[in-house]
């Protein structure tokens, strides 16, 4: 599987191969000539933020601009019967993109305040990475719930945590990317390919606190019950065209974890919070939240906004879990144990997409991310695996984009970078970024760069 452990070095093997098939007259993947024509058609590539249905509606009237367009997101094949229960609470769902990670950080939140007997964030945060690991195993909500009142270590194998468990630092050790591709105006579920990333043996081996058993009867209160969970999701801002199926992965579980008998006696509660794509503005929701005496945050969505938000929130000594939240360098911030994360890190992601990208035999790339630690920090994995598989810088040209501070800010305007992309006689383009990246793709229809469908 791409990243893992055993087969690390055959997929190395193969973009070298891939690098070199392209200094001759093939390309990689493709019968296409590898002569580059003196105005070459574009291929356009995206991930995240831009690969799902809800992107397409953004882009309105334009919309055959992204047909052909194509690129990765952690996404793991999902069952029909989750996805039947997603559309009980969403019947208008059209995008499943980090619905499963939503539902499982909040089912873990559960099972960790259900094992430590408290809610006290310290607490819960020290049986997070052990209720993944080393227990006994379930799936389901009511039986892993059962277990954890019994004070039985558990090993929660929920939507998206399949194969392997939490690594020491909070974060799943192995994930699934999926390769999407638009046709028509929305994404070719016939064309999607799931490959796998990772290491299952980099998953925690400590041994969490012991379980508590419940005390028999309601609670009295006494370990600070009811859990009450903050959202910290984008209702607003450029991925609010990503909050449907985060909210609907976050009630579901709610649902589940309530009718299976809440935690510690008590129904879980839940308080909404706009994450807002802003710093600003996520800020002032967990203030909010801290006031109203959540005990954790499931948030934000966008790396920045976690970034921004998490020295407050470990401040207010509450625990912050995004089931979004990619950039690489969240692995190693200073987080005093309390930050956790179902989403994987994009160094998995950016040899994934490295790989999509080499297939097509691309001979001048041009790596487009919105100006932030989440764009920044993929396009320089993405610029990493290249390299590794022989692409020389001459052949790579590095671009970023201010995006919006909120939702009232103008426009990105992208005319600039367009021409440079037109001058640099590209026949690639990747574009890192969220609902704004709109902006990016038009500017470049606009400049002439003729895009291939």
């Amino acid at each position: 599987m791409l990243g893992s452990r055993g087969t690390r070095g055959t997929r190395g093997a193969a973009l070298a191969a891939c690098a070199a098939l392209m200094l001759g007259t093939t390309g990689c993947g493709t019968e296409d000539k590898a002569a580059p024509a003196e105005t070459p058609q574009v291929r356009l590539y995206g991930t995240d933020g831009n690969m799902q249905n809800s992107f397409a509606a953004e882009i309105k009237d334009r919309v055959d601009l992204i047909d052909g367009m194509k690129g990765t997101t952690p996404l793991t094949p999902l069952s029909d019967d989750f996805k039947n229960r997603i559309r009980s609470v969403d019947p208008k769902i059209s995008d499943y993109l980090y619905a499963g990670e939503t539902y499982d950080a909040v089912v873990i939140s559960a099972l960790a305040a259900q094992l430590a007997g408290s809610t006290r964030p310290a607490d819960i945060a020290a049986q997070i990475n052990g209720v993944s690991n080393q227990g006994r195993r379930c799936d389901r909500v009511a039986t892993c719930l059962q277990l954890a009142r019994s004070g039985t270590d558990i090993e929660y194998r929920g939507v998206t945590l399949t194969r392997a468990g939490f690594t020491d630092v909070g974060e799943p050790a192995t994930a699934s990317y999926a390769t999407l591709h638009f046709d028509n105006g929305k994404l070719n579920d016939a064309k999607t390919e799931f490959v796998g990333a990772g290491d299952e043996s980099t998953a925690s081996t400590k041994t969490p606190p012991k379980g508590k058993k419940a005390r028999p009867g309601k609670s009295d209160r006494s370990d600070g019950s009811p859990l009450k969970l903050g959202g910290l999701l984008p209702k607003t801002g450029d991925l609010a065209l990503a909050y449907p199926p985060l909210a609907a992965g976050a009630a579901l579980a709610l649902r589940e974890i309530n009718a299976a008998g809440g935690v510690l006696g008590e129904p879980v509660v839940w308080i909404d919070g706009d994450d807002g794509t802003s710093p600003q503005v996520a800020k002032a929701t967990v203030a909010r939240h801290v006031a109203g005496g959540v005990q954790v945050i499931i948030g934000a969505a966008a790396s920045g906004v976690s970034r921004a938000v998490l020295p407050d929130v470990v401040d207010a000594g509450l625990v912050l879990f995004s089931p979004s939240s990619t950039d690489g360098g969240l692995s190693t911030v200073e987080d005093k144990g309390l930050f956790f994360r179902t989403a994987p890190p994009d160094n998995l992601q950016g040899r994934a997409l490295a790989d999509v990208i080499l297939r097509d035999g691309p001979h001048r790339i041009v790596l487009v991310a919105r100006k932030d630690s989440y764009g920044e920090g993929l396009q320089a994995n993405v610029r990493g695996e290249l390299e590794r598989a022989g692409i020389g810088a001459d052949r790579v040209k590095l671009l970023t984009y201010e995006p919006p501070a909120d939702a009232e800010a103008p426009k990105v305007d992208f005319s600039a970078g367009a021409q440079e992309i037109k001058a640099y006689g590209a026949d690639a383009v990747l574009v890192i970024g969220f609902g704004e990246s709109v902006q990016v793709i038009t500017a470049l229809a606009d400049a002439g760069v003729q895009i291939r469908h």
